[in-house]
This record gives C-alpha cells, structure tokens and sequence, in this order.
C-alpha cells in the first residue's frame, strides 16, 4: 500500500511527484532543492543557505509523516559542483546525530531551477 505524504511546509511538487511515499514501514522523500515553500523561489544565498533550505524542507515532509531526521537510514546528495562538497557536508551534518544514515554524493550537470544541491531520502517508520 502506498500512501502520499504532503505537507505546505515544504514546497509543492513542481512535476508528477510526491513530496514522499509511505511504503509500509519505509518513508521514500522526493529529492528537495532549496525552494522556499511561501514563494516556490529559490532562497538568496550560497551553499550553506541552500543546504540549510534543503534541510529545513526535508524536516517538514518527515514531520508531516510523524518521522524525524533521526529515522533516515539513507540520503543521496546531488552537487551542481563537487567544489561545494566540504560546505554542504559541514551543514548536512548538524541535522544528524550519529550513527549518520547510509549516503551516496554525486555531481550532476544540472539540477531543477539552477539550484546547487538537492538531497533525498529514505527514512524508516515506526
């Protein structure tokens, strides 16, 4: 059984998606660029802000699921350029406490709407 999970704290799907799937006992997050949910724009700043947006977003469907960072067993992020590894990684950081989940990083040629990180996950339900 699958059950979509939708929140207005985070931004609305911008294609046919879902903000994340309820699977059984597994939570599958749609990737989250740093959209601010109020306006669908882009957040001002650099890498840091955008990681913290993305972040910030991720923390809002997980709660609309009755989930928390501390149930992600794994995320990938995706670099518009690995330059900003070391940035993202220092605020990707401080939303877990350890064990960290499992995680893949990957540079991509693009992302949606020129963003420069976007991070999904999966989490597990209790």
């Amino acid at each position: 059984m699958r059950k979509p999970i939708t929140t207005d704290k985070a931004p609305q799907a911008i294609g046919p998606y879902s903000q994340a799937i309820a699977a059984g006992q597994l939570l599958f997050l749609s990737g989250q660029i740093p959209l601010d949910p109020a306006t669908g724009k882009l957040v001002d700043g650099g890498i840091a802000e955008q990681t913290h947006r993305v972040m910030s977003n991720l923390r809002a469907v997980l709660t609309a699921a009755g989930a928390s960072f501390d149930n992600v067993v794994r995320t990938t992020i995706f670099l518009a350029d690995m330059k900003d590894f070391a940035a993202v990684n220092e605020v990707y950081g401080s939303y877990f406490e350890n064990p960290a989940p499992a995680r893949a990083c990957v540079q991509v040629a693009e992302l949606p709407m020129k963003a420069r990180v976007e991070i999904d996950a999966i989490a597990l339900l209790s």
